[in-house]
């Protein structure tokens, strides 16, 4: 009898020891998963627009850099627009567009048929080369960079909020004073200042006017690179149309000349063969 009763205890300590081990091992393998989720949901956690900044960084450099470029002026690390304050700028710096249907990651050379799939594949796969630190969000600027202007091609109308147009022109200002220091003290040259005033006019200018409800200004009044471009292009045609009627002009204009040089010649021979001997 007390054999058995031994024999029945030790099957319940088993009993109780595997159960216990199989609870640690659910609970451990739980736990892995929800550390597992938690990494992954982290990873993929950018609360930052890809395509607005995207759309704000082709605004500064068809609408800003063309006159910082041709002013020789050096934008600080600490303005919100230097290449190194956008998250995805070595990302966007490592797209390869090899054909109408051809993308191609600089890092791994890996082809995609479209650019959203090589978007997908930076968040999966080149997570680790975003700067997502605070303040590196580019598309945060694009009220003040009329990025919906940009973006919207059929240039629908809507409302104008006055609440929003001040709070635009307020970051739009801010920027400028950032980027664009007048106020530098004894320690900037003349030049730096110089330099400095202009852009810094041409910014509220180009950029900072036009947010107000009442319509009068629009934004990137300065033009832009594509305006050269365009411009460039006209002249160039222009040039080679002109060229050829200007070179036409220019032998009928000799040709009578040597005609007329002709016609005297012969009239004085003529005048000298008729004077009386």
């Amino acid at each position: 009898m007390g054999r058995r009763v031994i024999e029945i205890a030790l099957l319940l300590l088993l009993s109780l020891s595997l159960h216990g081990a199989r609870a640690r091992q659910e609970a451990e393998g739980a736990a892995g998963a929800r550390s597992l989720l938690q990494e992954v949901a982290h990873k993929h956690e950018v609360h930052c627009s890809r395509e607005r900044s995207r759309t704000a960084w082709k605004i500064i450099e068809e609408y800003l850099m063309p006159f910082v470029d041709q002013e020789q002026y050096q934008i600080s690390s600490k303005c919100r627009l230097h290449p190194d304050n956008d998250m995805f700028h070595e990302q966007e710096q490592h797209k390869i567009h090899v054909d109408t249907n051809e993308w191609r990651c600089g890092f791994c050379k890996k082809a995609f048929r479209a650019e959203k799939f090589l978007d997908q594949h930076f968040d999966n796969r080149h997570y680790n080369l975003l700067n997502d630190t605070q303040g590196r969000c580019l598309a945060d600027l694009c009220g003040a960079l009329h990025c919906d202007q940009m973006a919207d091609s059929k240039k629908t109308k809507t409302k104008c909020n006055p609440a929003a147009a001040a709070r635009n022109r307020h970051l739009c200002e801010s920027l400028a004073d950032s980027c664009f220091p007048t106020n530098q003290g004894r320690l900037a040259s003349f030049f730096f200042f110089f330099l400095a005033s202009r852009l810094h006019e041409l910014f509220l200018r180009q950029f900072c006017d036009a947010h107000t409800c009442s319509g009068g200004q629009k934004p990137f009044s300065r033009g832009g690179k594509k305006q050269s471009s365009v411009f460039y292009l006209a002249v160039c045609i222009l040039t080679v149309m002109l060229l050829p009627l200007f070179y036409l002009l220019v032998y009928l204009h000799q040709r009578e000349m040597r005609k007329g040089t002709q016609d005297l010649k012969r009239i004085s021979k003529t005048m000298r063969k008729s004077k009386p001997s």
